[in-house]
């Protein structure tokens, strides 16, 4: 069974900015990717002032010519001498690294120019492993070294939270860390009761914890 067949593109109108899922990239048994945008995202351009993709103009298209070959700009060339660690770092399967589509979700296609993430929506399964960054820190304000490298964190699933009814809060011995990201949460819904481990990885800080990066995988 594949890992996700389903990548959602999430966007924010700022670093500090509530995420939104605004469009849908799927790949069907043929290996087609198409994407289309969300129909809730027409609303975010008067009220966030939404932009689109520049090669996806149109919110109602589905378009199916080109799509992964426009979206896999966006990761990193695997001639780099570093390319080994930076795939590490992602959790990514080597023997898949040819598979632009399992890159992308893989690794969220972040770039510094835009404010555009991609999200795959994972299928659990008894080998689930993936890497996710944090939501909520920014909000949180949490000290330095209030959680450190090789951490587990507990999880909540948090089904009353008003703007994520999938939420899945973290904490690590009483005190609130943040929450799994909006898609990447699906997963912990699917599992088997508190079946997922959830580590820390790496950690970006200064006065304050800026980013954790964790592992999600199967126990």
């Amino acid at each position: 069974m594949a890992e996700f067949s389903k990548i959602y593109l999430a966007w924010r109108r700022g670093k500090d900015s509530r995420r939104h899922i605004v469009g849908l990239l799927e790949r069907s048994e043929d290996n087609n990717v198409t994407f289309q945008y969300l129909p809730q995202t027409k609303d975010l351009v008067k009220s966030e002032g939404f932009i689109p993709y520049f090669e996806f103009q149109d919110l109602d298209k589905v378009y199916d010519n080109n799509v992964l070959q426009i979206f896999s700009h966006r990761l990193i060339k695997a001639e780099r001498p570093d390319i080994s660690s930076f795939y590490e770092f992602w959790e990514v399967n080597p023997a898949e690294a040819h598979d632009k589509f399992y890159l992308l979700g893989k690794t969220q296609g972040l770039t510094a120019s835009d404010n555009f993430e991609f999200l795959a929506e994972y299928v659990y399964q008894p080998k689930v492993h993936f890497l996710t960054d944090l939501s909520g820190l920014s909000y949180i304000s949490l000290p330095k070294d209030t959680v450190k490298k090789g951490d587990f964190l507990q999880y909540a699933l948090e089904e009353d939270n008003k703007f994520d009814q999938d939420a899945v809060k973290l904490s690590f011995n009483g005190t609130d860390i943040g929450y799994i990201k909006k898609i990447h949460c699906r997963v912990f819904h699917q599992a088997p009761k508190q079946s997922l481990n959830v580590q820390v990885k790496a950690i970006e800080q200064n006065a304050i914890m800026r980013k954790i990066f964790v592992t999600v995988s199967a126990g």
